[in-house]
């Protein structure tokens, strides 16, 4: 596929997610048509799409047009790029020519954007992120606006990541530690091929954010050695994944089943054994809960969520955190912990929710608080871990 035709395909699927339908649909969509498409053009076409996801406020004001459509989206990273529409003729599959009237916006001075336009903001939330992040807010903003970096996380008892990184080379994947997380690589480079490597299928290397990382490791540090933990919302289950390569004894839990589908496979790869548990009674020695949440953390590998978001959904979202922990509270043996994690940067879903449960329960300690902003290179994440007096 030529640049324009790429460019033609990332329009469609923008049009698409425009009026409703999910990125990933959408994408997929596309690519069962377009048999045609190799590997790298379905990359270049999903990257176009994300992009103009992440960058969706900014890529309108510089197209200077009135109404948001996937073209104009595209004409507005474009010309961001200082680049023209090259090849927009109209045939082979490419997109028409621009009018006399996208020409002359094109040409025209760049635009002077407010603070929540530039940094791709919805007007509502930007009050929440300056609020939760004071000084950081438009640092953050702005990391927000760019393509998440790769990472994997080297299981700790299956190889070590100077190993790993030697493996990936050879199929053309650039790794190197990363100073969020003892286990991490960043990856760069071919990193399509990393299920073909010796690495993955040995069960040594899981995908997993550095951030996410972060968060075991600093709640392993205050378990017992061996502990019972119990992965209350584990979703896919990858912090039970590397709470089981720590050597805890984990068990997962989720409101959904269907999203542990494959842990039970993840978790033979790698040599461990985690318990699924359909409605968990007893108590454990730690309970992880990581909470539905906006998101907004993870923001750059989810950029729809981000316009999506509406302040009804922001509120019950706080009231099912709080419903959560309650829960959860009752899960946790004396003197055991409670981690409460979210993948959020506004502290009304993070410390807000964590001095509520603390003035309801008052036989509850908070013993350590950590944050991570992507400024740091990973997602953002919360972490409270909290102790049963």
């Amino acid at each position: 596929m030529t640049p324009a035709a790429r460019q033609s395909a990332a329009i469609e699927i923008l049009d698409r997610i425009l009026a409703g339908e999910p990125a990933e649909v959408a994408l997929t969509r596309w690519a069962r048509g377009a048999r045609y498409a190799g590997s790298g053009d379905r990359e270049a076409v999903r990257d176009w799409a994300f992009r103009a996801l992440r960058q969706r406020r900014s890529s309108l004001a510089w197209s200077g047009a009135a109404a948001e459509t996937g073209r104009a989206l595209m004409l507005g990273m474009l010309r961001m790029d200082g680049q023209a529409p090259e090849g927009w003729t109209g045939s082979n599959h490419s997109p028409a020519p621009p009018s006399a009237e996208e020409s002359a916006a094109l040409s025209a001075s760049p635009p002077a954007l407010s603070r929540a336009v530039s940094g791709d903001c919805p007007n509502w939330l930007l009050p929440h992120f300056d609020a939760s992040l004071g000084a950081r807010a438009d640092a953050v903003l702005a990391a927000m606006r760019e393509r998440a970096p790769v990472f994997v996380r080297v299981h700790a008892g299956r190889a070590n990541p100077s190993a790993v990184m030697v493996d990936l080379e050879g199929l053309g994947i650039s790794a190197r530690p990363h100073p969020l997380a003892r286990q991490a690589l960043e990856l760069t480079g071919a990193v399509r091929r990393l299920r073909q490597s010796d690495s993955f299928a040995s069960g040594a290397i899981e995908l997993q954010d550095a951030a996410s990382q972060a968060v075991v490791e600093t709640l392993g540090e205050h378990l017992p050695e061996g502990a019972r933990i119990l992965d209350y919302c584990a979703g896919g289950g990858g912090k039970a994944l590397a709470l089981a390569a720590l050597g805890f004894e984990v068990s997962a839990h989720d409101i959904d089943p269907r999203r542990m589908q494959d842990l039970p496979a993840r978790a033979a790869r790698a040599g461990d054994n985690i318990s699924l548990v359909s409605s968990p009674r007893g108590h454990w020695s730690g309970v992880l809960v990581d909470a539905p949440c906006s998101g907004s953390g993870s923001w750059r590998r989810t950029p729809e969520a981000k316009w999506r978001l509406t302040p009804d959904r922001l509120i019950e979202l706080q009231q099912t955190q709080d419903t959560i922990l309650a829960q959860c509270a009752d899960l946790v043996t004396p003197g055991g912990l409670l981690a409460y994690v979210t993948c959020s940067l506004f502290d009304d879903e993070n410390g807000v929710r964590v001095a509520n449960f603390l003035d309801d329960y008052s036989d509850w300690a908070e013993v350590a608080r950590h944050v991570w902003a992507p400024i740091e290179g990973g997602d953002g994440f919360f972490l409270s871990i909290l102790r049963k007096l």
